[in-house]
């Protein structure tokens, strides 16, 4: 894709999948608010590899359905 899309549109097109957003809008305090799709996926793995192979300097990965209640989150 190669338009900009707020992360409500972006929400919305991709439910259950995870997505790579490049080209970020954040506010003051880096809360994202828009980008463009660079991939997506309901396979984590396919957007793995497509983040290593373009390298954006800043962007955003998503997993925009529910987690499972047995998975755990690192920072």
């Amino acid at each position: 894709m190669d338009e900009t899309l707020t992360v409500e549109q972006i929400e919305a097109l991709f439910p259950s999948e995870w997505v790579l957003i490049g080209d970020l809008q954040t506010d003051e305090s880096q809360r994202l608010l828009a980008g463009k799709v660079l991939c997506h996926s309901p396979e984590r793995d396919e957007v793995d590899r497509k983040l290593l192979e373009l390298r954006p300097n800043r962007f955003a990965f998503r997993y925009l359905g529910t987690l499972p209640e047995d998975t755990a989150l690192v920072l």
